[in-house]
């Protein structure tokens, strides 16, 4: 891999493309009165999603890009649990039909900071008054550093089936730099208390491009994970924003690696994990061969969403929390981010939405295209382009990301089918950019895509 093409699209500025549109180009002259027709015309007994969002922790990673607020009393996770529980009822009014729920996420923040009693009372809040489809996969994020014992039974109890913990990285150097000390021993702890109240599946978030951060220790921290044996990994690329994040300001960037040193890192961890068994799923998912991610990357059947790779074919996802994003077949809409505006709209009786998007027959299909893309690594455009009553040349005819992909080696073109180079596919984000018909509004290249 050249350092040219490293140093080019490496530390490009591209979305994950967990949607599309992209949620920056939501709009707030959405029609909240919108939502609810949508909830209604669902159809009855059609499988639903749902994310919860749970906007608090009990201290800040200093890397974190996530919505989130540092508390270290209760009262405010108590009222924000209470507002929670009035939007369940304004979801429940608004459909009279079950949602038939098959899918649930608990997101942070840290979801797990709620007392155990509460993350029961509103499992039973969402099977009573949302209801439950025949089987529920539900997964929650968790802090090992602060799940209890009693936490973890609670999570049996409700019907848990998947923990994803955020583990980051191992190395003592990298922790202190980024403000979250977490040793292998309570990392054990938490796998134990979870598989002995029957959560056998288990992810672990890694990331590279931390302060002092080394190929070496990103190969350790995957040694010491691996020897924990949870059924998935995700890794992903740290994002230096402290114009937006301002707590990242706390992070030294001079000891930030380059863009070459984190394709190194993000290679190394690859490597590595292929070579314990895992499956690479995408572009920074990996998967023992027998996991669900796998069978469905086999079998054409990945799908992207808010969470990254997922095998998660429901049409609709409801958001509940603040800022959480849903979609329904129509398009997409998002809830007020701050939770105090959040809790506001719903004592007021109102569905707290915030931004909204319509989704165009256009946005279908440059969706479907961006999905595959960064499923398969591989896209027949011409069959999408038909199979949505277009001319496949909408998306192909004057593409100039697409020819400097193609210019760059990094892509392969036959007629309208496309496939990103075996080598490159860490330039998956900018090959799907090349559809995205908002990015490309700008008209700029890769290499000023910041």
């Amino acid at each position: 891999m050249s350092a040219a093409i490293i140093e080019k699209y490496g530390d490009a500025r591209l979305p994950r493309y967990t949607s599309y549109p992209t949620a920056p180009n939501f709009s707030t002259e959405f029609d909240a009165l919108d939502y609810p027709a949508w909830l209604r015309r669902f159809p009855e007994g059609q499988p639903t999603s749902l994310y919860v969002h749970i906007p608090f922790c009990r201290s800040m990673c200093w890397y974190c890009g996530c919505h989130t607020t540092i508390t270290e009393r209760d009262r405010p996770i108590l009222d924000y649990i209470e507002t929670l529980h009035r939007e369940i009822e304004l979801l429940a009014s608004a459909r009279a039909d079950s949602f038939s729920v098959g899918e649930i996420h608990f997101g942070g923040g840290t979801p797990t900071v709620i007392r155990p009693e509460e993350f029961i009372a509103l499992m039973d809040a969402f099977r009573n008054r949302l209801g439950f489809a025949s089987s529920v996969n539900a997964a929650v994020e968790i802090d090992p550093r602060t799940l209890t014992g009693e936490m973890a039974a609670a999570l049996g109890q409700s019907g848990v089936t998947r923990a994803s913990l955020g583990v980051q990285s191992f190395d003592p150097r990298v922790q202190k730099a980024i403000n979250r000390i977490q040793s292998v021993e309570t990392t054990m702890e938490t796998v134990e208390h979870l598989r002995h109240n029957k959560i056998d599946a288990i992810n672990f978030d890694l990331i590279y491009g931390l302060p002092f951060q080394t190929v070496e220790s990103c190969v350790e921290t995957v040694e010491a994970a691996v020897s924990m044996r949870p059924d998935r990994f995700a890794v992903f690329g740290y994002a230096h924003i402290p114009s937006f994040k301002k707590h990242q300001r706390l992070i030294d960037e001079a000891a930030l690696p380059d863009a070459r040193e984190r394709a190194l890192q993000a290679s190394a961890i690859a490597e590595a994990l292929v070579t314990a068994g895992y499956v690479r799923i995408g572009l920074d998912h990996f998967a023992l061969p027998g996991d669900d991610l796998s069978v469905a990357q086999a079998e054409g059947r990945l799908h992207r969403n808010f969470q990254g790779y997922t095998t998660d074919a429901c049409e609709a996802l409801i958001g509940l929390g603040a800022s959480s994003i849903g979609r329904l077949p129509q398009g997409y809409v998002q809830n007020e981010v701050p939770p105090g505006l959040y809790a506001t709209r719903v004592s007021k009786g109102e569905l707290p939405v915030a931004k909204g998007y319509h989704l165009t027959a256009e946005d279908r299909l440059r969706g479907d295209v961006i999905e595959r893309l960064m499923c398969d690594f591989a896209v027949d455009i011409s069959a999408l382009a038909a199979a949505h009553g277009f001319d496949a040349d909408l998306l192909l005819g004057s593409n100039d990301r697409l020819d400097e992909l193609e210019r760059d080696g990094l892509i392969e073109r036959r007629g309208g089918f496309i496939k990103v180079s075996e080598d490159h596919r860490f330039i998956v984000r900018a090959a799907a950019s090349a559809f995205d018909a908002y990015l490309n509004k700008s008209g700029r290249s890769f290499s000023k895509a910041a």
